[in-house]
């Protein structure tokens, strides 16, 4: 029988080993999705002492490429401690991590909770609670993963590898906008790297915001995945901030300051 606690266990002393990760052994792995966020659960409360309490979601697996990589057709979901969340500028230590990547993200608040209902979350009844949002990078410990052999359910036990999240400066959403396309750069010592823009963050942000996570069939046309996320409407208070998925583009990380630019700048 599997045991969420056993697994959340093995997972909590690799990183305090700071080991390279690899995917749960059969014996204790999770076997569907439903104990693979039943072992981040787990993970989660044993973390929380140390981490504080959690402060907000993320969306992980978003793109085609890594979800073959997984084998899945759906997102994953992972928490936000408290601790992790770091205001721009922040300077981020590589040595405090086995292997930290960055994601470029749009982050959003939330003004009011989500009404509960049986009714599944839509676009537009999440983007009507949005009241801030930032311009985001997210902090990936992968552990030096082999991407090409990781499992989706190890992947999700461990808390979709999030390893906390850099905030830039909070700005009003635009008036009737759905912040999809909103324009961003990444820069690295004042040279552009890279350019992007939003993808979807409203559709991210009613799929997290779904009371379980659970893969849905391949007939519904919804965005995403149906994992629908187990109850916790209290984490979406409006001190509270969900990072959501924009357009994703890792990068490895020096020691240095992380400064997300003002998303208020690229106004759709």
């Amino acid at each position: 029988m599997f045991s969420a606690a056993q697994a959340a266990r093995f997972l909590d002393e690799a990183h305090r080993a700071r080991a390279r990760y690899q995917n749960l052994p059969e014996a204790i792995a999770p076997g569907n999705f439903d104990e693979a966020y039943a072992a981040q659960d787990a993970l989660c409360a044993l973390w929380e002492p140390r981490l504080g309490p959690i402060a907000g979601r993320k969306i992980a697996v978003t793109t085609k490429v890594m979800q073959e990589l997984m084998g899945i057709d759906h997102p994953c979901g992972g928490m936000i401690f408290a601790s992790r969340i770091h205001a721009s500028p922040a300077r981020i230590a590589k040595a405090d991590f086995v292997n930290v990547r960055i994601e470029c993200e749009l982050a959003v608040r939330l003004g009011r909770d989500l009404p509960k209902g049986p009714a599944p979350y839509t676009r537009e009844s999440v983007r009507a609670a949005v009241s801030e949002i930032m311009a985001a990078f997210e902090l990936i410990e992968d552990r030096n993963a082999d991407y090409k052999t990781s499992k989706a359910l190890s992947l999700i036990a461990d808390n979709a590898w999030n390893g906390g999240i850099v905030l830039g400066a909070p700005k009003a959403p635009p008036a009737g906008s759905d912040l999809n396309g909103i324009p961003g750069r990444l820069l690295s010592n004042g040279q552009e790297k890279a350019i992007g823009k939003t993808d979807d963050p409203m559709g991210a942000l009613a799929w997290v915001a779904q009371p379980r996570r659970r893969p849905r069939p391949a007939h519904d046309s919804r965005h995403g995945g149906d994992h629908r996320q187990r109850p916790r409407h209290r984490r979406h208070r409006g001190r509270r901030a969900p990072r959501l998925h924009a357009r994703r583009r890792r990068r490895d990380v020096d020691d240095g300051s992380l400064m997300p630019e003002d998303a208020g700048d690229t106004t759709p």
